[in-house]
Order: C-alpha cells, then sequence, then structure tokens
C-alpha cells in the first residue's frame, strides 16, 4: 500500500514542480501499490509450494525456468487483478481509513491509468501462462481473476457470504502451481487447495474484525450488522480453523508423508485453532492482531514443512 513516508514526502511538492526522476519514481511506486504486493507475497509462497510439489518425484531434475514462467506469469495476473479491484472500488476505499492512502483514491495517478494498466496486466498474465506455462494453468488463473472480479468484489456490498465467495478464487495459486508442474489436478493439489480456502477465513475475519468500522462505513457488508458480527465473526474463524487440522493431516494418510510432519503440522494447525478460539471468545482487536500474525506465520510453514517432507 502506498503509505511509505517517502511517498508522502513527494506530496508536499506540487507534482509539476517535482524533479523528472522525483515524478518518476513516485509513480513506479504507485504503480506498484495497485498490485497489491502484500498479497501476491503470499500468492507466489503458495503457487510455489503446489509448483513444487506437483512436479513428478520421477523425473531428474528440477525445472527452475518453467518454475520463474509460472510465477511470472501467476504474479502478473494477480498484479492485474489488484489493480483492478483498486479501480473498481476506489469510490469505498476513500471512506476507509485503512485505503484512503491509496494512489487512485489520494488522486496520484487517473482512473483510467489504473484501468489499463490493470487490464495489460491481466491480459499479459494469462498469455503468458498459456505460451510459456500450459493451456491449464492459465485457465485456472482466467478463471481466479474473473470470479474475483465479478463475484467477490461486487458481493463485499451485498452479503457477509463474500468470504466464502472470495475464499475460492483466493484458493486458486496452489492449483495453478500443481497444474505448471504436472499438467493435471492429483488429490493431493485439492489438498493443497483446501488448505488454502480454509485458512483464509481466520485470516480475513481477524482483518474484518479489526477494522470493521472502517467497512461499515464505506458499506461493505464482510460482517453483518450489529450484535450477530461478532457471533458471525466466532463461527467463520472458529469452523474453518477447526476444519483446518484434519485437511492439513491428510497428506499423512494420503500422501505418505512422514510421522514427523503429523506432528508438526498438529501443533501448528492446533495453534492456529488456538488464536482463532481466542479472538471468538475475547473479540478484542488485540485478538485480532494475534490471529492475523499467527494466519501469516502459519500458512508459509506448513507449506515449506510440506515441500520439506518431500525431500
Amino acid at each position: 500500500m502506498a503509505t511509505e513516508p517517502g511517498i508522502a514526502a513527494f506530496e508536499l511538492t506540487p507534482v509539476a514542480q517535482q524533479p523528472c526522476p522525483v515524478r518518476f519514481y513516485a509513480a513506479v511506486a504507485d504503480y506498484w501499490a495497485l498490485t497489491k504486493p502484500e498479497i501476491n507475497f503470499l500468492i507466489a509462497i503458495a503457487t510455489f509450494a503446489g509448483f513444487y510439489l506437483g512436479w513428478p518425484a520421477q523425473l531428474h531434475g528440477f525445472p527452475f525456468l518453467l518454475l520463474i514462467h509460472t510465477q511470472l506469469g501467476t504474479l502478473l495476473v494477480a498484479s492485474g487483478a489488484g489493480s483492478l479491484n483498486q479501480y473498481l472500488e476506489r469510490r469505498f476505499d476513500a471512506q476507509m481509513r485503512r485505503t484512503a492512502r491509496r494512489p487512485l483514491v489520494a488522486g496520484r495517478l487517473k482512473p483510467s491509468s489504473a484501468l489499463w494498466f490493470g487490464i495489460l496486466m491481466s491480459l499479459a498474465g494469462s498469455i503468458y501462462l498459456a505460451a510459456a506455462v500450459n493451456a491449464l494453468a492459465s485457465l485456472l488463473a482466467i478463471f481466479t481473476l474473473v470470479s474475483y472480479l465479478t463475484l467477490y468484489t461486487p458481493l463485499k456490498r451485498k452479503t457477509p457470504l463474500c468470504t466464502l465467495v472470495g475464499a475460492l478464487p483466493g484458493a486458486m495459486p496452489p492449483l495453478i502451481g500443481w497444474a505448471a508442474a504436472s499438467g493435471k489436478l492429483s488429490f493431493q493439489a485439492w489438498v493443497l487447495c483446501a488448505m488454502l480456502f480454509l485458512w483464509q477465513f481466520p485470516h480475513f475475519m481477524a482483518i474484518a474484525w479489526m477494522y470493521r468500522e472502517d467497512y461499515a462505513r464505506a458499506g461493505y457488508l464482510v460482517l453483518p450488522q450489529g450484535e450477530q458480527s461478532g457471533r458471525f465473526m466466532s463461527w467463520q474463524a472458529l469452523v474453518a480453523s477447526l476444519a483446518l487440522i484434519p485437511v492439513s493431516l491428510s497428506p499423512t494418510v494420503f500422501g505418505g508423508a512422514s510421522p514427523v510432519y503429523f506432528v508438526v503440522a498438529g501443533v501448528l494447525s492446533s495453534g492456529f485453532f488456538y488464536y482463532s478460539a481466542h479472538l471468538a471468545f475475547q473479540r478484542s482487536n488485540a485478538a485480532a492482531r494475534r490471529l492475523l500474525m499467527a494466519s501469516i506465520i502459519y500458512l508459509p510453514l506448513v507449506f515449506f514443512l510440506m515441500m520439506l517432507n518431500k525431500l
């Protein structure tokens, strides 16, 4: 997000008086913020995990070049989706403190520039995946893009069930990576997808609870209104994190993962459930922040553990 002190400093000087290098770097920073890099980081991790685990073990060597193509194409599509999402929600972002400094809201970029940037990034990523990787990976990326923009984005202002819909495109990165590596989707690929699908509920409920007033001010119905909001958040976080425990342990039963994986994954998933339960019963911003941090730590660790088990 474009909240860096350096960018804020640029705003103190009228654009016309800024030196060309300053204007150039400020524009680069704003377009970078459009891509939602903090989300793309997690997408890159999930795509890499899917690719590594999907690469057939019997084949010699590891296709690093194909991995680079996969990551680049996926991140281009994800960046396009993030840019188009900010274009579509720019009027509502202006009403939220956490998004008020975004480039479109602050007027540092024109809406038309963000629109064309998002379209070009999305098209480039989809075509690149089809040409450099395979058609299945490209189709999965296109499905992610379209469902994120046409289903999840408008539903955020209509129903709290938007999280359920949004978790579908959010769970696609491991499938894209797996399809890129193997050209097909196996049962293990869907296990990764299910893990990421379930993980998103406590992760997003923590964010929704921390910024519930901001969301309500902008008209987003990510939580029900009134007293139901706490119960809704609690059940979403609790049920999903509890279901994540057996799903995360399933590679031991179906994928031949080691007992060490079973123990460590069980401890990590139980810890994640603990923080979800803590938020569900305490319903405080402090508990939400702890769950958010736990979610950011949990997902890369479990994926790393699964990849380590494959060695």
